[in-house]
């Protein structure tokens, strides 16, 4: 009698060890794919980091940890001259950028969605196609307009002035959520006495916030990683340069110096990934709840 009464404990905790066990095996057969996934995402910024924090001795041999943290590569590089100017640049580009695609979409998309007119859905269809043009067919024509006729070469408004004229995929998504939204509510804030621009405002905006999020990362990130328009508009001059231009200039004066180079893709990946980390919840609550209706 004694010695079953020992027994049984021990019978029982190695069943809930082996139902852990089962437990934790099935967990990892379920997201296989998704840990797969995340590794092949995350690796490459993990040799990007600890490359950044080494010598310039053991960078990219076979020692893929640092055998001496080297944080002074992140001080040399923020250091270099006109690297400061490049941030500077490429924060001003994506902030003003992403304000006037917000204030310039915001109200398109809600007369696409709320507004009944003769050519609305023509309308949407002109939005639409717009989205399927690469910017390389229109870029000539563009490029002697604001060089030629407005003399802005060499600097970011040619970049930047457009966008205050709406862009077509933030229109388009921020439309496709505020169809979710019940009309009842602007509805009733009208029978309160609320006019339509103090309805958009007041009762419509609070409710999109995630889609608004959502735009305003798509925008933020798009200005943050351009190279195309200011290798177009701002290459001659180096003051105008932003961090993806102005890094391809500091590869080539660092080519072997790849501790160095790592740094500097380090120092304009992180602000990104950053951002992207405290804003993940709201971007993907508004990816996700965009398209439901048509």
């Amino acid at each position: 009698m004694t010695s079953t009464a020992l027994a049984s404990p021990v019978t029982i905790a190695a069943a809930n060890r082996q139902a852990r066990r089962a437990r934790f095996l099935e967990w990892v057969a379920i997201h296989s794919l998704a840990i797969a996934a995340a590794l092949f995402f995350v690796l490459p910024f993990v040799f990007v980091a600890l490359t950044a924090l080494m010598s310039d001795q053991q960078a990219l041999t076979r020692d893929l940890w640092p055998d001496s943290w080297h944080w002074e590569n992140l001080k040399t590089v923020w250091e270099t001259p006109g690297f400061l100017t490049w941030w500077k640049n490429t924060l001003m580009y994506a902030v003003l950028g992403t304000s006037l695609t917000l204030l310039s979409s915001i109200p398109v998309a809600y007369a696409l969605a709320r507004f009944k007119f003769r050519g609305r859905n023509f309308a949407l269809m002109l939005v639409i196609a717009t989205m399927m043009l690469p910017p390389q067919v229109v870029i000539v024509p563009m490029y002697l307009f604001w060089a030629k006729q407005l003399h802005l070469s060499g600097t970011l408004w040619p970049l930047i002035i457009p966008m205050a004229f709406t862009d077509a995929f933030s229109v388009f998504l921020l439309r496709q959520f505020l169809l979710t939204i019940p009309k009842d509510y602007v509805d009733a804030a009208k029978v309160d006495g609320c006019g339509e621009f103090r309805a958009l405002v007041r009762i419509v905006l609070p409710m999109a916030k995630p889609a608004i999020a959502a735009v305003a990362l798509f925008q933020f990130f798009y200005c943050w990683n351009d190279y195309f328009g200011p290798q177009i508009y701002a290459s001659e001059n180096a003051a105008a340069w932003t961090l993806s231009y102005g890094l391809e200039s500091f590869k080539g004066a660092h080519h072997t110096n790849w501790n160095l180079t790592m740094a500097a893709t380090l120092l304009v990946m992180a602000p990104v990934i950053i951002l992207f980390f405290f804003a993940q919840k709201a971007f993907i609550e508004g990816v996700t709840l965009t398209g439901v209706k048509g």
